[in-house]
């Protein structure tokens, strides 16, 4: 009598193409869920400490720093995660479990340190404009106007759109990645693609300024807006509006200082 053998489960297709990809896809997903929750409640818990003013709020770089890095994690994390998932999915098959975290935490460390070289930005334009409030506090509406203008000239700009567009097909980016040397290669693929995301994001954080950095209800209107941007199918045509809008709102705080609480002169409570 022939013997028939039954295929090993390890070698068995659905396992090898659906299980183990399902099993990977719900690692990532709960690594970049539980990364964004805790950024949140630190933010938001350091926010009720903490008033909406002009300026860097006392803080020295390397304090505001790791505050940035969190409020970055809580807002961009949600943005980025079909990417992050869809790079832990092509590892999936080339490493075990421990090692798929560690390299999918390598991406997002990378994606992060994009977000920290531009804070380093931030904090010196938060230190301009709080000097120049604390010189003279009418500039405020001002540095506002321009700083809503500013995001809006560059949410209809050619450069946002090459930067949106480069996020929204992470598909073309991983098939580039997939040549990079195995030294790093997450790390580097994180920073590269951080990169991208801060020149499509970065006129959007400039808003935070007139608004208050501080400012949780302004911190989720713009993540919000960022996923929108990201993963809906109408994310550039909205990306526009968000720049008219910018545009409408750049005129209207030379007049109503209500639209600038983090320019004011004395701290707003939260």
């Amino acid at each position: 009598m022939r013997t028939i053998q039954r295929p090993s489960t390890k070698d068995h297709p659905l396992r090898r193409g659906v299980l183990l990809p399902v099993r990977d896809l719900a690692v990532a997903w709960s690594l970049l869920v539980l990364i964004a929750a805790l950024a949140w409640v630190l933010t938001v818990g350091q926010a009720r400490d903490m008033g909406i003013e002009p300026g860097t709020m006392g803080m020295a770089l390397p304090l505001f720093l790791l505050l940035w890095v969190a409020m970055m994690a809580a807002m961009m994390l949600p943005s980025v995660a079909p990417v992050a998932v869809t790079w832990a999915k092509g590892i999936a098959r080339q490493s075990g479990g421990a090692t798929r975290i560690l390299r999918t935490t390598e991406f997002l460390l990378g994606y992060l340190l994009a977000w920290t070289a531009f804070g380093v930005l931030a904090y010196g334009g938060l230190a301009l404009t709080g000097a120049l409030v604390d010189r003279n506090p009418d500039a405020g509406r001002w540095i506002g106007a321009a700083a809503f203008a500013l995001a809006g000239l560059y949410q209809l700009g050619p450069l946002k759109d090459i930067c949106l567009r480069h996020c929204r097909s992470p598909m073309a980016q991983l098939m580039r990645y997939a040549s990079y040397r195995p030294r790093l290669r997450d790390l580097r693929v994180g920073l590269h693609h951080g990169a991208y995301c801060v020149g499509c994001c970065w006129a959007l954080m400039v808003v935070l300024i007139p608004l208050g950095v501080m400012n949780i209800a302004a911190m989720a209107g713009v993540a919000a807006l960022i996923s929108l941007e990201k993963l809906s199918y109408r994310g550039v045509q909205l990306a526009r509006v968000a720049g008219v809008a910018f545009l409408v709102l750049a005129v209207l705080a030379l007049f109503q200082d209500w639209l600038v609480p983090g320019l004011q002169g004395s701290m707003t409570p939260m």
